[in-house]
């Protein structure tokens, strides 16, 4: 601030002695400063890329947005009856899927294990149903999805058949 003849002066007040520094504060001065400095130029570059919005060409998602219902059938009986087989699995799949899946399925075998309605873990051959349908249809296939679970644990005495559904993208 320039003075003026007018202007009155504060007094400075002297600075304390600073004792000097010895190397090992200086380095950790120093990285102190450097972490600062790289937290600061990558934290907005870390929240950019939690932003759906912007993404690079190469994390463009393709396609169009559908729905993959996974269900899980076991195959041994609770009541100790005669496991299923693969031939009266697709019989199954045949009668109570691909009539309400028409454009297609996909089928994988497993092994799975899982703790039953008595609290006894149950390890078992298993099938895995993939269903994928457009998003705008959910609403109207999840009826369809819950009738084909309730079938087979009626028609196999399962205590439950387990779905999973998630939002994906696919292109074909």
């Amino acid at each position: 601030m320039p003075t003026t003849p007018n202007t009155p002066r504060l007094p400075l007040r002297p600075r304390a002695p600073r004792a000097p520094r010895s190397p090992g504060q200086r380095v950790s001065v120093a990285v102190a400063g450097a972490v600062i400095a790289v937290l600061a130029v990558g934290a907005p570059a870390a929240y950019a890329t939690l932003d759906s919005e912007q993404r690079s060409p190469a994390q463009t998602r393709r396609g169009a947005s559908y729905i993959e219902t996974r269900l899980f059938f076991g195959t041994e009986r609770p009541d100790g009856g005669v496991d299923v087989t693969d031939p009266q699995f697709m019989a199954f799949i045949d009668r109570h899927v691909t009539p309400e899946f028409p454009s297609g399925l996909t089928i994988q075998e497993g092994r799975g294990q899982w703790r039953d309605s008595r609290g006894v873990i149950e390890r078992e051959r298993s099938y895995e149903l993939i269903l994928l349908y457009p998003a705008s249809e959910a609403t109207s296939h999840d009826a369809r999805i819950d009738r084909i679970r309730q079938a087979y644990e009626r028609a196999h005495a399962q205590d439950s058949v387990a779905r999973l559904d998630d939002r994906t993208f696919a292109d074909f």
